[in-house]
């Protein structure tokens, strides 16, 4: 099977974010057969709902289109590495892998910070893969917080 990269529909989904005045992060997710089955970007401000994260967003359309609140054999593509709130989400939701762009040392979960699935309390660690269209997802970031200083 040939791998098939997401990340410039998440990519898409940030850059719609950033023209709604949200943080540019985007999300898709992916089921088994490699289908686009959710996508979303950051919506919190518009929502008025710190946790309208792209991540979050994207896994509940996904999750109501399957059915299910389990997402076994599914792919997330994020354009930043997730949050920890985020992170317990991605394993509550069994997502098989996690594809992130740019890190987030300050906020990040994953890799950074509280490290979400090193602990044993993650009922699930899903197959993490990061740096995927990661100089792209630090241009927007970075633009955007630039233009707001």
């Amino acid at each position: 099977m040939t791998f098939n990269s997401h990340m410039e529909t998440a990519l898409a989904e940030a850059r719609a974010a950033a023209l709604r005045g949200e943080v540019p992060v985007g999300a898709v997710v992916v089921d088994p057969s490699g289908r686009v089955v959710a996508r979303a970007g950051n919506r919190t401000r518009e929502l008025c709902d710190p946790s309208a994260h792209a991540e979050v967003l994207a896994i509940r359309a996904a999750c109501a289109a399957a059915g299910s609140e389990r997402l076994p054999g599914h792919s997330l593509y994020v354009t930043l590495e997730p949050c920890p709130a985020c992170a317990a989400i991605i394993s509550a939701a069994r997502i098989a892998r996690l594809y992130y762009g740019a890190s987030d040392p300050k906020s990040g979960g994953v890799e950074r910070g509280p490290r979400i699935y090193c602990h044993p309390q993650a009922h699930h660690v899903p197959e993490v893969y990061d740096g995927i269209g990661a100089a792209e997802a630090e241009r927007l970031l970075k633009g955007f917080f630039a233009e707001r200083r």
